[in-house]
């Protein structure tokens, strides 16, 4: 692999960046050398300034413009090691052998103070030697969607990679039209992912599979270190975090969009925040994503393709599991077949809790199951159907504005004449049940049509204002915060609409 010919300086920043790069240190002919392009005129868009207190660096530093130039490719900090990572993937099913990042640029590794180890990564820096004639470039509006988003879902308490800054390049990418060019600083536990262990088994260079499974499990799965069969181990881990992971996207209607395994994190964590969006009224089948024509990553199918590309993990680590092919063939498909139980567990276990019920029973389950076939016939919005339960929990006489979200107000009664009895027969108070579903279903959302304005303001006006507006109510998406109701309210019809994968 080789080394960009483009030069920057180094930017001496001190101990701004305390980068300790493993992946580069431990993983050498895992990734491509290479540098950000610089860009013309870059100018701050936004400073995550709690995400760089947390990982030990001072948001008023980054946000000066020796900041702004780490963050859009001119200056290269100092103790950074800046490389562009190898993975493959299956992409809607079919197998491509080298993809890797062809628009993004990991600068190092820092430590939080949290004692956890994330990536700092440059995304739209420029080509690599996977931009696959690419120009590496990403555009403003797809930077502020995975900033919204990625935020939101943090803020949700869902696993996820985050945003620590974003920034304009003073440059036009071309796409289906020139457009206002824009770089996000992404940060994640790592961005080792199912198709990086891919890029080496398909290969089959099984000592690089070997290496990169115990470098996993070092920075990922510690308590596996010593385990009898790692390999194994680390499989069922991973299926774990996936597993609940899948199924608190379902809890909040979320739709990944491309559930490519290059886009699957095996560290348990969202990433790659593309085509994604917000289901409105609530339909297993939704699909926004314009390049899924058929429909395999719609919401309701989201459970089966995690699953699927975990059984494309487990034929990388077969070969490492031992000797023994066929017992570690049955060995991963032992721990492949936990797959729905854990998922099932842990959705139904967040259904259960989004109507008011502490337990998870099959009796409570189905019950759940029937409101979400109410609101199929009813074309209920997903979000404010359960967020407007909680008061309905709380007060027989508030039912009003659920019941009006739904076109079909008897079956709806139906239901609820149910739910209000078995609610009764767990012994807890109005509010006390109130209290928990508003906990766990959120008020505010970054509803797509909010998405979609704060990024023409920003791209046809120039307006960063709805930005930040959005972003400040989706830092507190569970409260009510009266002051933005217009944030909370029905959206309008957004038949047809299609989101893209930005690059």
């Amino acid at each position: 692999m080789t080394t960009s010919s483009t030069t920057q300086p180094t930017l001496k920043t001190g101990p701004a960046f305390p980068f300790d790069n493993s992946y580069a240190r431990d993983l050498a002919g895992f990734y491509a050398p290479v540098l950000p392009t610089p860009v013309e005129a870059p100018a701050l868009v936004k400073v995550n300034a709690a995400l760089a207190e947390l990982l030990g660096l001072d948001p008023a530093h980054l946000a000066t413009p020796a900041g702004v130039a780490v963050f859009a490719g001119l200056a290269v900090p100092e103790g950074a090691e800046p490389i562009a990572l190898a993975y493959a993937g299956h992409q809607f099913g079919h197998f491509s052998p080298q993809l890797g990042d062809g628009r993004a640029i990991l600068l190092g590794e820092v430590v939080g103070r949290d004692g956890l180890r994330r990536d700092i990564q440059l995304k739209g820096s420029g080509p690599t030697p996977f931009s696959r004639r690419g120009d590496g470039r990403a555009a403003l509006g797809p930077v502020l969607r995975e900033y919204i988003v990625s935020e939101a879902m943090a803020a949700l308490g869902i696993p996820t990679t985050r945003a620590l800054a974003a920034v304009t390049t003073g440059e036009r990418v071309v796409r289906d039209r020139a457009l206002p060019g824009g770089v996000l600083a992404r940060v994640a536990a790592s961005h080792i992912r199912i198709g990086t262990f891919q890029f080496f088994a398909s290969r089959k260079a099984f000592d690089a599979v070997k290496q990169l499974a115990d470098y996993t499990i070092a920075r990922h799965y510690p308590d596996l270190v010593g385990a009898e069969n790692p390999y194994l181990a680390l499989l069922d881990g991973v299926i774990g975090r996936q597993a609940a992971l899948v199924a608190r996207w379902l809890c909040v209607g979320f739709i990944h969009g491309v559930m490519n395994t290059d886009n699957m994190s095996v560290s348990g964590e969202t990433i790659d925040y593309g085509p994604c969006a917000f289901m409105d009224a609530y339909d297993p089948n939704t699909v926004f994503s314009s390049i899924d024509e058929m429909g395999r990553y719609a919401y309701g199918n989201q459970p089966d393709i995690a699953h699927w590309n975990l059984a494309r993990f487990a034929e990388c680590l077969i070969p490492i599991m031992g000797e023994d092919r066929e017992a570690a063939i049955a060995a991963a498909n032992a721990a492949l077949g936990t797959f729905p139980a854990r998922f099932y567990a842990a959705y139904h276990a967040g259904l259960a809790a989004k109507i008011g019920l502490p337990e998870a029973s099959e009796a409570d389950v189905a019950l759940a199951h029937d409101l979400l076939n109410v609101m199929i016939g009813s074309k209920a919005d997903f979000t404010l159907t359960f967020r407007r339960l909680g008061a309905l929990a709380e007060d027989a006489d508030a039912g009003g504005p659920v019941r009006d979200l739904f076109l079909d107000r008897e079956a709806f009664d139906t239901w609820a004449e149910r739910w209000r009895a078995r609610l009764a027969e767990t012994g807890r108070s109005g509010a006390d049940i109130r209290a928990g579903m508003d906990a766990v279903s959120p008020l505010f959302i970054p509803r797509n049509h909010l998405v979609e304005e704060v990024i023409a303001a920003a791209i046809d006006r120039g307006d960063l204002g709805p930005f930040e507006r959005l972003n400040t109510v989706l830092a507190r998406p569970y409260d009510e915060q009266p002051e933005f109701t217009a944030y909370a309210g029905l959206p309008p019809s957004m038949e047809g609409y299609r989101t893209f994968c930005g690059t």
